[in-house]
Protein backbone atom coordinates (compact mmCIF):
# COMPACT_ATOMS: atom_id res chain seq x y z
CA UNK A 1 0.00 0.00 0.00
CA UNK A 2 1.64 3.45 -0.75
CA UNK A 3 1.30 6.60 1.34
CA UNK A 4 -2.10 7.71 -0.97
CA UNK A 5 -3.74 4.68 -0.22
CA UNK A 6 -3.09 4.75 3.31
CA UNK A 7 -4.43 8.95 3.28
CA UNK A 8 -7.33 7.59 1.56
CA UNK A 9 -8.39 4.91 4.08
CA UNK A 10 -7.39 6.66 7.08
CA UNK A 11 -11.04 7.56 9.09
CA UNK A 12 -11.79 11.41 9.30
CA UNK A 13 -11.07 12.94 12.72
CA UNK A 14 -8.59 15.21 14.31
CA UNK A 15 -5.12 14.68 15.52
CA UNK A 16 -4.14 15.93 19.19
CA UNK A 17 -2.05 18.48 18.26
CA UNK A 18 -5.09 19.64 15.94
CA UNK A 19 -7.52 20.06 19.34
CA UNK A 20 -4.55 21.64 21.43
CA UNK A 21 -4.14 24.35 19.24
CA UNK A 22 -8.03 24.65 18.65
CA UNK A 23 -8.38 24.91 22.50
CA UNK A 24 -5.48 27.26 22.60
CA UNK A 25 -7.07 29.61 20.45
CA UNK A 26 -10.24 29.43 22.19
CA UNK A 27 -8.89 30.01 25.42
CA UNK A 28 -7.04 33.21 23.68
CA UNK A 29 -10.36 34.80 22.49
CA UNK A 30 -11.83 34.22 26.01
CA UNK A 31 -9.58 36.03 27.73
CA UNK A 32 -9.36 38.94 25.70
CA UNK A 33 -13.58 39.01 25.77
CA UNK A 34 -13.20 38.40 29.98
CA UNK A 35 -12.14 42.35 30.34
CA UNK A 36 -14.10 43.46 27.57
CA UNK A 37 -17.42 42.16 29.01
CA UNK A 38 -16.26 43.53 32.48
CA UNK A 39 -15.90 47.26 30.83
CA UNK A 40 -19.34 47.06 29.32
CA UNK A 41 -20.83 46.12 32.79
CA UNK A 42 -18.98 48.84 33.88
CA UNK A 43 -20.19 51.32 31.41
CA UNK A 44 -23.80 50.24 32.06
CA UNK A 45 -23.48 50.83 35.39
CA UNK A 46 -22.02 54.35 34.76
CA UNK A 47 -25.04 55.40 32.21
CA UNK A 48 -27.28 53.84 35.31
CA UNK A 49 -25.78 55.95 37.68
CA UNK A 50 -25.60 59.33 35.45
CA UNK A 51 -29.44 58.65 34.75
CA UNK A 52 -30.15 58.55 38.20
CA UNK A 53 -28.27 61.43 39.63
CA UNK A 54 -30.21 63.51 36.33
CA UNK A 55 -33.56 62.68 37.99
CA UNK A 56 -33.00 63.08 41.40
CA UNK A 57 -31.29 66.27 40.75
CA UNK A 58 -34.43 67.45 38.23
CA UNK A 59 -36.54 66.78 41.00
CA UNK A 60 -34.56 68.85 43.84
CA UNK A 61 -34.57 72.13 41.21
CA UNK A 62 -38.18 71.37 40.69
CA UNK A 63 -39.10 71.39 44.11
CA UNK A 64 -37.05 74.70 44.62
CA UNK A 65 -38.35 76.09 41.83
CA UNK A 66 -42.05 75.45 43.35
CA UNK A 67 -40.90 76.98 46.31
CA UNK A 68 -39.75 80.06 45.48
CA UNK A 69 -42.98 79.85 43.13
CA UNK A 70 -44.64 79.80 46.68
CA UNK A 71 -46.22 76.80 46.12
CA UNK A 72 -44.48 75.25 48.91
CA UNK A 73 -44.65 76.80 52.47
CA UNK A 74 -41.67 77.03 53.68
CA UNK A 75 -40.48 78.57 57.44
CA UNK A 76 -38.48 81.28 58.01
CA UNK A 77 -34.83 80.57 57.38
CA UNK A 78 -35.54 77.40 55.10
CA UNK A 79 -33.59 77.27 52.01
CA UNK A 80 -36.96 75.78 49.86
CA UNK A 81 -34.85 72.80 49.17
CA UNK A 82 -36.56 69.23 50.50
CA UNK A 83 -36.05 68.22 53.70
CA UNK A 84 -35.56 64.78 52.27
CA UNK A 85 -35.57 63.01 49.02
CA UNK A 86 -38.96 60.87 50.15
CA UNK A 87 -40.47 64.03 50.41
CA UNK A 88 -40.04 64.33 45.95
CA UNK A 89 -41.98 61.14 46.06
CA UNK A 90 -44.45 61.36 48.59
CA UNK A 91 -45.13 64.98 47.13
CA UNK A 92 -45.94 68.24 49.34
CA UNK A 93 -49.36 70.21 49.49
CA UNK A 94 -49.61 73.21 46.81
CA UNK A 95 -50.03 76.32 48.96
CA UNK A 96 -51.95 78.25 45.90
CA UNK A 97 -54.63 74.75 45.04
CA UNK A 98 -57.25 75.70 47.18
CA UNK A 99 -58.41 71.95 46.75
CA UNK A 100 -55.38 70.21 48.94
CA UNK A 101 -53.66 69.33 45.74
CA UNK A 102 -50.16 67.91 46.39
CA UNK A 103 -46.96 68.14 43.99
CA UNK A 104 -45.22 65.22 42.88
CA UNK A 105 -41.35 65.60 41.53
CA UNK A 106 -40.59 62.00 41.37
CA UNK A 107 -42.29 58.75 41.06
CA UNK A 108 -39.65 57.18 42.45
CA UNK A 109 -36.16 57.05 43.78
CA UNK A 110 -33.72 55.32 41.86
CA UNK A 111 -30.75 53.29 43.70
CA UNK A 112 -27.23 54.16 43.30
CA UNK A 113 -26.57 50.90 41.05
CA UNK A 114 -23.06 50.95 42.68
CA UNK A 115 -24.86 50.70 46.00
CA UNK A 116 -24.05 47.18 47.20
CA UNK A 117 -26.22 46.55 49.98
CA UNK A 118 -29.59 45.65 48.86
CA UNK A 119 -31.11 46.01 52.35
CA UNK A 120 -30.81 49.57 52.17
CA UNK A 121 -33.25 51.97 50.97
CA UNK A 122 -32.95 53.73 47.56
CA UNK A 123 -32.83 56.95 48.90
CA UNK A 124 -30.23 55.52 51.94
CA UNK A 125 -27.97 54.53 48.91
CA UNK A 126 -27.10 58.28 48.04
CA UNK A 127 -24.87 60.70 50.14
CA UNK A 128 -26.85 64.18 50.50
CA UNK A 129 -25.38 67.66 50.74
CA UNK A 130 -27.35 70.21 52.57
CA UNK A 131 -27.32 74.19 51.15
CA UNK A 132 -25.15 75.10 54.12
CA UNK A 133 -22.25 72.83 53.20
CA UNK A 134 -19.14 73.57 50.82
CA UNK A 135 -19.31 71.41 47.29
CA UNK A 136 -15.74 70.29 48.89
CA UNK A 137 -17.09 68.65 51.89
CA UNK A 138 -20.71 67.68 51.20
CA UNK A 139 -22.56 66.80 54.54
CA UNK A 140 -26.09 65.96 55.20
CA UNK A 141 -27.98 68.91 57.08
CA UNK A 142 -31.60 69.92 57.34
CA UNK A 143 -32.39 69.75 53.77
CA UNK A 144 -31.07 68.68 50.57
CA UNK A 145 -29.27 70.22 48.36
CA UNK A 146 -27.93 68.03 45.79
CA UNK A 147 -26.59 64.31 45.70
CA UNK A 148 -23.69 62.16 44.88
CA UNK A 149 -23.09 58.25 44.98
CA UNK A 150 -20.94 56.92 47.77
CA UNK A 151 -18.63 54.55 45.97
CA UNK A 152 -15.25 54.35 46.17
CA UNK A 153 -14.33 53.42 42.28
CA UNK A 154 -13.13 55.99 39.81
CA UNK A 155 -15.54 55.91 36.39
CA UNK A 156 -13.85 55.37 32.79
CA UNK A 157 -13.35 58.80 32.71
CA UNK A 158 -11.13 59.39 35.35
CA UNK A 159 -13.05 60.60 37.53
CA UNK A 160 -14.20 59.30 41.13
CA UNK A 161 -18.36 58.33 41.22
CA UNK A 162 -18.14 60.79 44.02
CA UNK A 163 -17.67 63.99 41.85
CA UNK A 164 -20.27 63.18 39.31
Amino acid sequence: MSGRDAMATRTGGFTLIELVITVAIIALLASVAMPLNELVVQRAKEQDLRRALREIRDGIDRYKEASDEGRITKKVGESGYPHNLEELVTGVEDAKSPKEARIYFLRRIPRDPFASDPSLRAAETWGKRSYDSPPDDPREGDDVFDVYSRAQGTGINGRPYREW
